[in-house]
């Protein structure tokens, strides 16, 4: 082989340091949707903050081609008898809940044919929730799952039962009522301000719901968490926003883990992020939590991590949980490790060896790149670590440190290793340059190339790190 054609296998897929055998669906589908961590978007609808942005349906389209299975659709009386989606209460713009549902149907198969779940967030009248049910039957057609797989099942369908289906996520009437509790109504609103505003009025002006729109919910039927002590039927499930859901961790962190192998829970960040700000997914994912929804208009380092957690598994948008977490009897706990199936403690060694055509990514300076790489380690709290190379001046085009670090990592199939790469600058902010992110388990040994990404997630056509991994078992 020649210097040229060993250069072109180094940086063919076959050199990657991602595993690309988990390029492509390699994990058992067949098992129950609360089995599995589902790519999932937080005010789908907006490209920018929650208080002015623009909504765009161009956004659904943007979240859906990225791998996302669950979206979020906000609903308010619009004029015409025509549903509207926006942020309520802010001065976001508005669009047609009818334009988003055509946006779905036409691009939620384009990258995964596995289930699309929507997420609605209703704030409509009887009359405009009776369009809404309409224009999901006539727009959806039959890839809207309007009935059960088996009606006499006892668990929650696999991916692969509900491939090309939509489901919708939602409130749903039982049999002696038409209204929705406050309880239930407000525990389903996520911003503070939409909250107060339900949570004010009167009792008789309480949400009705449309006998129309709450067939439409199968699988997903969302009811306010009342504690882990009341058996629930498994086609039931909760939301938390990230303080809510730490809170409980903290408290019965054990239980929540065993409600998460049955049922779905639904995790939205806090209502104060009405910049579009992200929490760090991790914890949640570590007790087990299915649909963790972050804002994809936001690119920041939680959707790097996000992105690298759903990379893998053909990056369909589903990732089957650790055993671990998919076990009743286990006794998991990633805030106190002990001996079990998920200790499986290992040494990570890398060797950061040099850089290649690190792009110069703020184009208002002057001077050529001082790039720096930073590796991180995101899993159960004990695992996760940081270390930096030094700093080389003036040179993005071939960079070389040779610089090695070494991480313990106790519980490998919860860990995510994080490549960054910026641009070093003593009187002012360090600009990002590029990043990759991938669970630990889908690394591969050896001299390996790593292909950067840009901030919004998109491979560079050819920066790219030079590393050697090594990994060993340490007991």
């Amino acid at each position: 082989m020649s210097k040229d054609g060993f250069q072109m296998y180094l940086l063919s897929a076959d050199g990657n340091i991602f595993n690309k055998t988990h390029g492509q669906v390699y994990q058992d589908m067949t098992q129950p949707l609360s089995h599995y961590y589902i790519s999932s978007s937080h005010n789908t609808y907006l490209m920018e903050d929650q208080l002015r942005g623009p909504s765009s349906t161009e956004a659904y389209i943007r979240a859906l081609m990225k791998g996302c299975r669950c979206v979020e659709l906000d609903c308010w009386d619009g004029p015409n008898s025509e549903p509207v989606i926006y942020h309520g209460y802010t001065f976001t713009s508005k669009i047609l809940f009818s334009d988003v549902i055509k946006a779905i149907k036409n691009y939620a198969f384009k990258i995964s044919p596995y289930p699309v779940i929507i997420s609605l967030e209703n704030h409509c009248s009887v009359d405009q929730q009776e369009t809404m049910a309409r224009h999901l039957h006539s727009i959806l057609k039959d890839t809207l799952l309007v009935a059960p797989i088996d009606s006499k099942g006892t668990k929650l369908p696999s991916p692969e039962q509900l491939k090309g289906k939509i489901l919708v996520k939602g409130k749903k009437l039982t049999t002696e009522t038409e209204e929705v509790s406050d309880e239930d109504e407000a525990a389903e609103m996520e911003d503070e301000i939409v909250k107060s505003e339900v949570e004010k009025k009167k009792s008789s002006d309480k949400l009705k719901l449309a006998k129309e729109l709450s067939d439409t919910v199968i699988y997903c039927k969302s009811v306010n968490f009342q504690g882990f002590a009341e058996s629930q039927p498994y086609d039931e499930m909760c939301s938390f926003s990230e303080g809510k859901v730490l809170k409980v961790a903290q408290e019965s962190g054990i239980d929540l883990m065993h409600y998460n192998v049955q049922h779905l829970s639904r995790i939205y960040p806090a209502g104060w992020r009405t910049d579009s700000s992200n929490y760090n997914p991790i914890e949640m994912w570590n007790m087990g939590c299915q649909i963790v929804a972050l804002n994809f208009q936001s690119r920041c380092s939680e959707m790097d991590i996000h992105q690298g957690r759903f990379q893998e598994n053909g990056g369909c948008g589903y990732i089957l949980k650790p055993e671990f977490l998919r076990n009743e009897q286990s006794k998991f706990n990633p805030r106190s490790i002990t001996e079990g199936p998920w200790y499986s403690p290992k040494k990570f060694q890398v060797k950061i060896i040099s850089g290649q055509q690190l792009p110069k990514v703020n184009k208002s300076k002057n001077s050529i790149v001082d790039p720096r790489v930073i590796v991180e380690i995101h899993g159960v709290q004990r695992d996760n670590g940081k270390n930096q190379t030094k700093v080389i001046d003036n040179n993005g085009f071939n960079p070389a440190w040779n610089e090695t670090f070494e991480f313990a990592i106790d519980v490998p199939q919860l860990a995510l290793v994080r490549f960054m790469v910026e641009d070093f600058d003593a009187s002012t902010k360090n600009d990002f340059i590029g990043q990759f992110t991938a669970p630990f388990t889908s690394l591969k040994q050896g001299y390996r190339h790593i292909h950067l990404l840009t901030k919004s997630g998109d491979q560079y056509p050819s920066a790219t790190l030079f590393v050697h991994i090594n990994i060993w078992d340490s007991c």
